[in-house]
């Protein structure tokens, strides 16, 4: 499989405060990736870094080939990146219909119903409530509109950021079944997860993360079996 997304070296800073220290991490077409690591442990500053919105101190970020390091986070949307953030962040007022709408926001065309369509038909709950304001739906319902909003994007490579936070078990093993689906489609993913054994457990390939740093490295199922990561993670 080509690699589409690679991240060589990278190191970020919140004001004096160094989040990531030489992070090196890759992602093959049609990979699902998950990044586990306790909270603080710069997970989120990672993702928000591939998209655009914190600086990078050093380091490269590279995605088909084009380093995209210092590009505007527009068009890295424009390029494939597309980015469903922690805690959901929907546009409350707005219905939820316009809130995928926006996903689309760089996009033209009849291609776009169609995409709407087929989050309607992935996410059934979003086309009953498709003309209420999205801040009325469940924390359940607003991840799937989450995701379905960056779907719209129409990405080749989809950032996943803790999609099971704050959700019942029985919603998170429903959002855990919609991201399988979406790998077995073809989509690239990028999972961000504290709940270290449901990511693992679907992901082909995981990376730990340790104060900033990549501290473990492998495919899934190495992962689940590792004592460390069974101790610092799994309650093993």
């Amino acid at each position: 499989m080509a690699t589409l997304l690679e991240i060589s070296g990278l190191t970020s800073h919140y004001g004096r405060i160094q989040a990531l220290k030489g992070i090196d991490v890759t992602v093959a077409e049609g990979e699902l990736v998950a990044l586990v690591g306790a909270n603080g442990a710069g997970k989120t500053t990672l993702l928000r870094c591939i998209s655009g919105v914190q600086s990078v101190t050093s380091g490269s970020i590279s995605f088909a080939g084009q380093d995209i390091t210092k590009m505007p986070p527009e068009h890295r949307v424009g390029l494939g990146i597309s980015q469903s953030p922690e805690g959901r962040q929907v546009f409350g007022p707005m219905s939820v219909e316009d809130n995928l709408r926006l996903g689309a926001y760089r996009r033209h065309g009849p291609s776009i119903k169609a995409d709407l369509d087929r989050m309607y038909e992935m996410f059934p709950i979003l086309y009953k409530k498709r003309e209420l304001p999205a801040g009325t739906l469940s924390g359940g319902q607003q991840q799937m509109l989450a995701i379905a909003r960056a779907l719209m994007a129409n990405p080749r490579v989809l950032l996943l950021d803790e999609p099971s936070m704050g959700l019942a078990p029985l919603l998170v093993a429903e959002i855990f079944r919609t991201i399988v689906a979406l790998k077995e489609a073809g989509t690239t993913i990028f999972l961000v997860e504290q709940n270290a054994y449901a990511a693992l457990a679907i992901a082909d390939r995981g990376y730990v993360l340790e104060t900033g740093s990549v501290v473990l490295n492998d495919i899934g199922s190495n992962l689940l079996a590792n004592d460390k990561v069974k101790e610092a993670y799994l309650g093993l």
